[in-house]
């Protein structure tokens, strides 16, 4: 059966209330774009076999998006690399679970001798066990709030604020939490939050599917209260304090490494596939987004430098290909 531009019109129409179509909104919508304006059939092949190709040619973005292809990252660049940063969900996993690609990756680097830290939004209990179990030096978790690493072989887990603080922010957060699925229809607590201790998500495209609207809504009134907010790939985020990813990035690396990143962010590799790490794209010249994040490209202010060809675990484990095939030259 051969599909028309009024069959993925329909369905764009109606796509907004099936969660489980939500990753294919975009493709759908430029799918139709292309085939109204009469692109050939080559063009549609190519928007399925490579969506962020057809979300760029759709014309969702008013400008063709300032991002170089992996591959052509210089390898005296990569060669370098003195260690890689990396967002988890949707970079490293697949529906949350980490792909078997990029744990090979991983395993990867720690041969490579490369220090690896995951910088996450998701809470210090939902990383407790991939800070054990993950051939990772560290996970930076609650977007910058929380640290977890192990030091002669014992977990050991850090806060950017103090006992303090915590508390006096835990009644807060909870009452905006509270006003959230209040005002907002169809907003609810991300299914992590018991694991939560310094800030609170709401689920967007995990387990329930918020549209637009309703997102914007929920970063507005975080914002409104005083909260620091973030739409990652599945979850609206929101705390109160000044930490983020890019903090934490650096407390982690001067608290392992004893090194300032700042003065070393230049050949140090940060990959990443949503609109929250728009602040690590800024940061590190050498940042790579896997290519779903190009489901984020009408939302995006910040983009990394390079985008990789795979998505998601497969974007990643590309990366890591590269810095190992650059290091095996003489």
């Amino acid at each position: 059966m051969q599909l028309t531009h009024e069959d993925f019109v329909r369905v764009s129409a109606v796509a907004d209330e099936i969660p489980s179509l939500g990753p294919w909104r975009p493709v759908i919508a430029d799918l139709a774009t292309l085939l109204g304006t009469g692109a050939d059939s080559s063009a549609a092949r190519r928007a399925r076999v490579h969506p962020q190709d057809a979300l760029i040619a759709s014309g969702r973005t008013s400008r063709t998006p300032p991002v170089q292809p992996f591959a052509l990252c210089p390898p005296e660049r990569l060669a370098r690399c003195r260690g890689v940063l990396t967002d988890i969900d949707d970079t490293l996993t697949e529906h949350g679970v980490l792909m078997p690609e990029a744990l090979a990756a991983l395993h990867r680097l720690r041969e490579l001798g490369l220090p690896t830290i995951a910088i996450t939004g998701r809470p210090m209990g939902w990383s407790e066990p991939f800070a054990r179990a993950w051939p990772v030096d560290a996970i930076v978790a609650e977007n910058g709030a929380v640290a977890l690493f192990r030091e002669a072989g014992d977990l050991c887990i850090e806060y950017a604020q103090d006992d303090a603080t915590r508390r006096a922010n835990a009644q807060r957060l909870q009452e905006v939490l509270a006003r959230i699925v209040h005002e907002v229809p169809g907003a609810s607590a991300a299914r992590d939050s018991a694991g939560r201790v310094t800030d609170i998500a709401i689920d967007h495209s995990e387990f329930v599917h918020l549209p637009g609207a309703a997102i914007e809504r929920v970063v507005a009134l975080m914002r409104s209260e005083g909260m620091e907010a973030t739409v990652s790939s599945i979850h609206v985020n929101g705390w109160f304090g000044t930490h983020d990813k890019r903090s934490g990035a650096r407390w982690i690396v001067s608290r392992l490494l004893g090194r300032e990143l700042d003065a070393e962010r230049d050949d140090w590799l940060y990959v990443g596939d949503s609109t929250n790490d728009q602040v690590m794209f800024g940061c590190f010249p050498m940042s790579v987004g896997v290519a779903n994040l190009m489901r984020f490209a009408a939302e995006l202010t910040v983009w990394p430098a390079y985008l990789a060809e795979g998505e998601r675990g497969n974007g990643f484990a590309q990366v890591v290909e590269a810095i190992a095939a650059v290091r095996a030259q003489p």
